[in-house]
């Protein structure tokens, strides 16, 4: 559910004419209140509506308003903003995620987080995007801890069902991969013939939600 970002490989300069520079704009943005929350959610809109390769920190400042250099004082360059983002998206998923399974259970629950995974991606495209590339532990623990959390809401379905507990990861991933196979179809408009395609995604949850329930109901001993 992540994306992993390269460190940046240059900062605003320390000396200068440019460290003047830099310092003034660090000041605008203080003067202004300006926060690493408004940046995130400035480039979150970006994202979603323009796509997240067309998210710059140009693109950024210009939303909200102040120079480019303002936003080193709160991200770590454009990287870091997409780190940001990141973990964002996944914070927004993992609450959606918990509300749509309140009430429910079992297959009727993964239905429920594969139907919001769909939703939360088409509204949200650019910040769906951001998920990928997955960062391990190794590379960015605290990206990758974020992100690991709307695993949990689906671990605590399986769990519920009594899956065994080795067949919880593979299970997840095979209902991320057909949802995420049918939406990335879907966003590319790959769907051209004119049948129902809410009714062409039921279908396809319908096939793998059975898969899942018949899998495996016996934990190991």
């Amino acid at each position: 559910w992540s994306r992993r970002e390269t460190t940046p490989t240059s900062a605003p300069g320390r000396g200068g004419p440019s460290s003047t520079t830099g310092y003034g704009a660090r000041l605008m943005g203080r003067k202004l209140g300006l926060t690493r929350d408004q940046i995130v959610e400035a480039a979150a809109a970006i994202a979603d509506r323009d796509g997240l390769d067309a998210l710059s920190l140009a693109s950024v400042a210009s939303t909200l308003g102040v120079r480019s250099p303002s936003l080193y004082n709160h991200v770590d360059g454009l990287a870091g903003l997409r780190r940001q983002l990141s973990i964002h998206a996944s914070s927004l998923l993992t609450t959606e995620l918990a509300d749509s399974i309140e009430g429910l259970e079992a297959t009727q629950a993964l239905r429920a987080i594969a139907e919001q995974l769909r939703s939360f991606a088409l509204r949200h495209p650019g910040l769906y995007d951001s998920f990928l590339p997955a960062p391990t532990p190794q590379h960015d623990p605290e990206v990758a801890a974020a992100l690991a959390a709307p695993v949990t809401v689906v671990a605590s379905v399986l769990a519920g069902m009594e899956v065994d507990p080795a067949a919880v990861i593979p299970l997840i991933r095979t209902l991320r991969a057909s949802v995420h196979g049918f939406v990335d179809l879907e966003l590319q408009g790959g769907f051209g013939l004119p049948d129902d395609i809410d009714e062409s995604f039921s279908t396809t949850i319908d096939l793998v939600i059975d898969a899942i329930s018949t899998h495996s109901t016996t934990r190991l001993p």
